[in-house]
């Protein structure tokens, strides 16, 4: 029996554990993990010496791993090489191959064409969500054609499709750029997204059933990795609807098999169909143990699936935390950081699980993030200057010239201290870069005023918004797409009908002349006044409008490592404009108060904590119970056989998964994660993708384009 303080795996963690199997060729006894949380949690494996193997990836599968493994652990689980599936690959024949691939036709006829050549001395084929029936049958009469059956050790359905860059934060995979269901603009270049897909006038109904189907099955492997059979909750009416049915049949029919398996082992395998005895797949292949094991208890989960239409703003402002202003301001994907420079050269910084200060400051306010920077280094300098004390060495570089016999015991100490002191200044490096980096933005965007201004939008008039527009800036305008954000969340932000035809008319004529494509207007605009919406008001209006007289009054406490912080990088801005910088931001903290979806998730989770409104919302939202009998559950609205017509039950939950058709963002998590560690829930988010608000403005202007 568990003891009671155990803590279930983060989404992310569970991942890892289940990449680590299959690189142990699907062994668990080879990959356990203790339950500690920390960086070198991977590292804790068995003591049992790893089978030698190569590992061959196509770019969707490398993606999966990329945020999760460095090359170092999976070394540690013995793979000594790891390759592109359709890259030119030398025979290896004396060593077994793992491949961890996608389900598509052109990546089984590698497969097949690999056996064919013997490439390696045995296969390992795990596929990251099921492998379609038609492409088994096409292996299996590629492999029986050329007698290569017998190379085939596993054949293995994994449920992997999914990205997890942080513990409580994941994104299916990208649909690939040749995707049938993909956009397309002359005027435009946009990539494939699921918002587009599910809202282009031009998608048609294939393409959009497709696109459900796509997501539904990667957010299918997200709840099986999690282990958990959950509630699932879903506004009426749109693609979160469909989805929320599509994805209650499949974990129907995954436990349906389950229930009617004869044995609890997960390495038990059942012969083919096609009779073909190496190409077996396993019995209980939908379900690994840690899915299965829930129907022997009940967990309180509530997965809540949303539309990104419930709340655009979010996706839209200008984010003032530390992972909203990498997203916006540098290139991120995958947990890498690109920074260009002034002379164009790129640097790239990983911000993986080790990364100490990255885990602990993501979600932090920027000014705040400054601080710890330079109270790491100070604490750095300080574990630095004890060990060249201790040694009497001038500087630490020089220790491993010290004379063992002279000063064993020291320097045994500080030998043993070095690795992690170096990697500890190494991580200080990386984010004094990036932090260098997003202050230059600050100061030629204006990111600092476009927050404070968005902050307060619903004191904002269009007086106000035009006179922001036009008025100049020492440091230069803000930038046109920053303009456009500006008034996007200006207008979603107003009540219905505030604005009149004549104020849009001059809104419009101001960005254009600012150089800004207001096909992303119109489409919001059109699509407002169609739907009506539900938008962000109520969180921008009310109590929740910020106090900024109240933040004032904390600035000096928190800004003194900032003050620090700029006074380190004053040689990187010209004309002590970093210090200019500072004091402009100083009232610009973020405020406390609920975004939209925080405040859905409140409502479900902790109705008693919630408001009026987000209740009688979340009321009417369908209900769907995967573990119970269809027709069984009349009682709750949106219930198979039910009319949705009665009154849902409200529930507490402390455990949550939150998901967004159509893109999740970071401004989005970042509160909701702060909701989470304030109350003591547990709330993994995720979307179709992670989108940046460029990406997502570009992807607003394509459809405006679309529909002109």
């Amino acid at each position: 029996m568990e003891a009671a303080s155990t803590t279930p795996p983060t989404l992310q963690r569970a991942q890892t554990d289940a990449i680590l199997a299959l690189l142990n060729l699907n062994n668990p006894g080879e990959s356990t993990i203790t339950a500690k949380q920390g960086s070198d949690a991977r590292n804790s494996l068995s003591t049992s010496p790893p089978v030698w193997k190569i590992l061959v990836l196509d770019q969707q599968t490398k993606d999966v791993l990329a945020p999760v493994l460095r090359v170092q652990d999976i070394r540690d689980v013995g793979v000594t090489l790891h390759v592109q599936l359709h890259s030119t690959r030398p025979p290896l024949p004396d060593v077994p191959a793992v491949y961890f691939v996608s389900p598509t036709l052109v990546n089984v006829r590698r497969i097949a064409e690999d056996l064919r050549k013997s490439l390696y001395e045995s296969f390992h084929l795990n596929f990251v969500e099921p492998l379609p029936r038609a492409l088994l049958e096409e292996l299996a009469s590629s492999s029986a054609q050329d007698g290569t059956g017998e190379l085939i050790s596993q054949l293995l359905d994994q449920y992997l499709s999914f990205i997890a860059p942080s513990p409580s934060l994941f994104s299916l995979l990208p649909l690939p750029p040749a995707h049938p269901s993909g956009p397309k603009s002359e005027t435009l270049t946009i990539q494939p997204s699921t918002y587009y897909i599910l809202n282009s006038p031009s998608s048609t109904d294939q393409q959009v059933e497709e696109e459900i189907e796509r997501v539904a099955s990667g957010l299918f492997s997200a709840v099986v990795t999690a282990g958990h059979v959950p509630y699932i909750r879903a506004p009426r009416g749109n693609a979160a609807e469909m989805i929320a049915k599509r994805l209650d049949s499949k974990i129907r029919d995954a436990l349906l098999t389950t229930s009617r398996s004869t044995s609890s082992s997960s390495n038990l395998f059942v012969q083919d169909s096609t009779g073909l005895s190496n190409l077996q797949r396993p019995r209980t292949l939908l379900l690994p143990p840690t899915f299965r094991s829930t129907l022997k208890r009940i967990l309180f989960l509530v997965l809540l699936i949303l539309d990104r239409n419930v709340d655009l703003v979010s996706v839209l402002s200008h984010g003032w935390t530390y992972q909203a202003l990498v997203s916006d301001c540098l290139e991120m994907k995958l947990n890498r950081v690109i920074v260009t420079s002034k002379d164009q050269a790129k640097k790239e910084y990983d911000l993986d699980s080790n990364d100490f200060f990255w885990q602990r400051n993501a979600a932090n306010p920027f000014p705040q993030v400054a601080e710890e920077i330079d109270s790491e280094l100070n604490k750095y300098k300080q574990d630095a200057a004890e060990i060249t004390r201790s040694t009497g060495v001038s500087n630490v570089n020089d220790i491993s010239q010290l004379d063992l016999s002279t000063n064993a015991a020291n320097l045994k100490t500080a030998i043993t201290q070095l690795p992690e002191l170096t990697a500890r200044k190494a991580t200080l490096d990386t984010h004094m870069n990036i932090a260098s980096a997003l202050l230059e933005h600050i100061k030629l965007r204006g990111l600092d005023e476009l927050f404070s201004l968005e902050e307060a939008i619903g004191k904002q008039s269009v007086a106000s918004v035009l006179e922001t527009l036009r008025a100049p800036r020492a440091d230069g305008a803000f930038t046109a797409i920053d303009k456009l954000r500006f008034v996007l969340v200006f207008y979603l932000s107003s009540p219905d009908n505030s604005i009149s035809r004549e104020d849009i008319n001059e809104l419009e004529k101001e960005l254009k002349a600012a150089g800004a494509d207001v096909s992303a207007f119109d489409y919001v605009r059109r699509t407002r006044e169609i739907s009506r919406m539900t938008i962000s008001t109520s969180a921008v209006s009310g109590s929740q409008t910020p106090n900024l007289s109240s933040v004032a009054g904390q600035g000096g406490e928190l800004f003194k490592g900032f003050s620090a912080f700029g006074n380190r990088l004053a040689g990187r801005l010209e004309g002590g404009a970093l210090e200019n910088l500072i004091s402009g931001v100083k009232n610009f903290l973020p405020t406390n108060k609920l975004l939209p979806v925080t405040r859905l998730v409140e409502a479900l989770m902790d109705s008693s904590s919630a408001s009026n409104q987000s209740l009688q919302e979340t009321d009417d939202y369908i209900f769907l119970d995967p573990r119970a009998l269809r027709h069984a559950h009349a009682v709750f609205p949106g219930a198979a056989g039910s009319s949705g017509t009665t009154k849902g039950r409200r529930m507490a939950f402390a455990e949550g998964m939150v998901f967004m058709v159509g893109g999740a963002g970071y401004v989005e998590y970042g509160n909701l994660e702060e909701w989470a560690n304030r109350t003591g829930k547990r709330v993994t988010y995720g979307g179709t993708e992670i989108v940046d608000p460029r990406g997502f403005v570009q992807t607003l202007q394509g459809l405006g384009t679309t529909e002109v």
